[in-house]
């Protein structure tokens, strides 16, 4: 069966047959340029043996060819309407699941059913390497694929769109305006980079912004560097609840309980970090050796 061309037209008769309306709420952006499609598909590298995870099924055209080219796909698709049409559109591919929910149980954990059907499917279809590829709902990108990278079994690789904004935050390198958390978390893991800066007119409808096709492959070695991946995630998280702030400042009135000024000047002079330093100024291997530095010290 061909799959679907996933252009202006078909969409709208597809959400047309269905009384269905794009709602901008869920983020429903549908991706119409087939060589942009092209462009996600190449970037994914898909091989009979891979498990693919799409988050945001829209009307099924790119799962389709997600089937096609990989072992097995499991869509999570939160819309009723869009989840009746992409199951009837697929009905006859035994390598597809479907999953009506939230990709999301909380902002910081993916629904646990998810990883239950990909256990599942793994081991029907013998599949070796798992990746996320999707036209990512604008709302869930960021946690999306953050939690994809934490997780105990993480994806070989991620390609997906995401708003421009997004792309520019993931590849930002220390100094820049856009680097943060997320920079540190997702290049202490991987390797990071902008497939291709998408207009809103490749979108319908269209959006305010512009977006991006990301690849993100990760990286065995990288995080066994990192070690506990989740404690350096809240590592984070408490290092730039207030960005812009001095890294002495910041240690001093640490969430998880303040700590000396005397406590915290004796840790940053033996690691030879000056204390007006921004967290935003230090490279990755710097967070690393805070955070390990950080943890042992007492509150």
């Amino acid at each position: 069966m061909n799959p679907p061309r996933q252009t202006l037209g078909y969409i709208r008769a597809r959400l047309a047959e269905h009384g269905v309306s794009p709602k901008n709420k869920l983020g429903q952006n549908f991706l119409i340029d087939l060589n942009l499609l092209d462009v996600l598909l190449e970037a994914a590298d898909l091989q009979p043996d891979d498990l693919v995870l799409e988050v945001g099924c829209g009307t099924g055209s790119l799962t389709a060819r997600l089937a096609d080219a990989a072992g097995a796909v499991l869509g999570v698709e939160v819309d009723s309407d869009l989840y009746r049409m992409v199951t009837s559109l697929l009905a006859d591919r035994a390598n597809v699941r479907i999953l009506f929910g939230d990709a999301l149980k909380t902002k910081n954990e993916l629904n646990p059913n998810i990883f239950q059907i990909l256990d599942e499917l793994e081991t029907r279809f013998g599949t070796k390497r798992r990746k996320l590829v999707a036209n990512l709902p604008y709302a869930v990108a960021t946690p999306v694929i953050a939690n994809l990278l934490l997780c105990d079994n993480p994806p070989e690789r991620i390609v997906g769109t995401v708003q421009w904004e997004i792309g520019e935050r993931l590849i930002a390198k220390p100094g820049h305006s856009e680097f943060g958390s997320l920079a540190v978390l997702v290049q202490s893991l991987g390797h990071v980079e902008i497939v291709r800066r998408l207009a809103p007119s490749v979108f319908w409808p269209r959006p305010q912004v512009d977006s991006a096709i990301v690849r993100i492959i990760c990286d065995p070695a990288k995080r066994a560097a990192v070690g506990d991946v989740r404690a350096f995630r809240a590592f984070l998280r408490d290092l730039y609840v207030h960005k812009r702030k001095s890294l002495r400042m910041a240690l001093v009135g640490w969430p998880g309980g303040r700590r000396s000024k005397e406590q915290v000047d004796a840790l940053l002079a033996d690691m030879g970090i000056p204390g007006n330093t921004r967290a935003e100024q230090m490279d990755l291997e710097t967070h690393l050796r805070l955070s390990r530095r950080v943890a042992e010290l007492s509150p």
